[in-house]
C-alpha cells in the first residue's frame, strides 16, 4: 500500500495540530511507518513527484479514489503530518474507530451538512496543516477516475491552501469495491503532481478550478500507467 517517510461530531476529535502531545505525534510516526513497511513488503509501492510537495503552509490534498486503502497510501508519501476526514459513521467501528480518532481524522456527516467538518477542515488548513479529500465522492467501480464534485474548492479558496494533486493507480486491482478483501502480489503507484497555488486560482471561478484540479488529477494517473505499460 504505501512508500516513503506515512461519528459523530467529537470535540475531542476535533483539536488543532498544535495543540496535540509528543505521545500522540510519536504514535501516529509509528502508524505512518509500519504502514509503510507492510506497503513495502507486500505492495511494492511506489511514491513519485514527492518533490511537488509544499514543506509548509497549509495545503488541500486533492486525489482520485479507487481503495480503502487510499488515505494511507498517499500519507506515507509524505513527510508531514496528514489530515484525513472520515465518515462519522467509521468512528463507531470498535477497533478502526479508535485509530482514526487517534490519528486525529476529521469526522464528517455526508448525509447531512457535515459543517462541523468542514469547519474543522478550514481550521487546520488557516493553521498550516495538510488535509486530503476525495472529491469524487466514493470510491471508484471500474478504476477510473470519475467526475469531481463542486464545493471542496472552497476550503482551498477560503483558507488561501495550496492545492496538490494527487494520482492512485493499482489500488482498485488490488481491492475493488466489490471484494471484501484485499489482493497481494500487485504493484500500487501513487504521484503527487505540481500544487497550485493561491496566487495561481485567485482569479478562477470554481467551475473552472474544478476542471483544473481534476485535469492535474487525471493528467497524474496518465503519467503512471505509462510507467507501468
Amino acid at each position: 500500500m504505501f512508500s516513503r517517510q506515512l461519528s459523530i461530531p467529537n470535540p475531542l476529535a476535533l483539536h488543532v495540530m498544535a495543540q496535540r502531545s509528543l505521545i500522540n505525534n510519536l504514535w501516529y510516526r509509528f502508524l505512518q511507518n509500519l504502514i509503510r513497511l507492510i506497503a513495502m513488503v507486500f505492495y511494492r509501492v511506489r511514491h513519485y513527484g514527492v518533490q511537488n510537495i509544499p514543506a509548509d503552509g497549509g495545503v488541500l490534498v486533492v486525489s482520485n479514489h479507487q481503495s480503502h486503502f487510499d488515505p494511507p497510501l498517499v500519507g506515507i508519501g509524505i513527510s508531514r503530518r496528514m489530515n484525513y476526514v472520515a465518515r462519522e459513521t467509521l468512528f463507531n467501528a470498535p477497533l478502526f474507530g479508535r485509530i482514526i480518532h487517534s490519528v486525529g481524522a476529521i469526522p464528517l456527516d455526508r448525509d447531512g451538512l457535515g459543517l462541523a467538518g468542514i469547519k474543522e477542515s478550514l481550521k487546520r488548513l488557516k493553521s498550516g496543516e495538510m488535509v486530503l479529500i476525495f472529491p469524487e465522492g466514493t470510491r471508484s467501480r471500474d478504476g477510473e477516475i470519475a467526475k469531481f464534485r463542486p464545493g471542496f474548492t472552497t476550503l482551498a479558496v477560503r483558507s488561501k491552501a495550496s492545492i496538490l494533486p494527487v494520482a492512485i493507480d493499482g489500488a482498485y486491482q488490488v481491492w475493488p469495491r466489490s471484494k471484501k478483501f484485499p489482493r497481494l502480489g500487485k504493484t500500487i503507484r501513487v504521484c503527487y503532481g505540481k500544487p497550485i497555488l493561491p496566487v495561481e486560482y485567485a482569479g478562477m471561478d470554481e467551475h473552472a478550478l474544478v476542471a483544473e484540479v481534476e485535469r492535474r488529477v487525471r493528467a497524474c494517473q496518465a503519467e503512471l500507467r505509462a510507467m507501468a505499460s
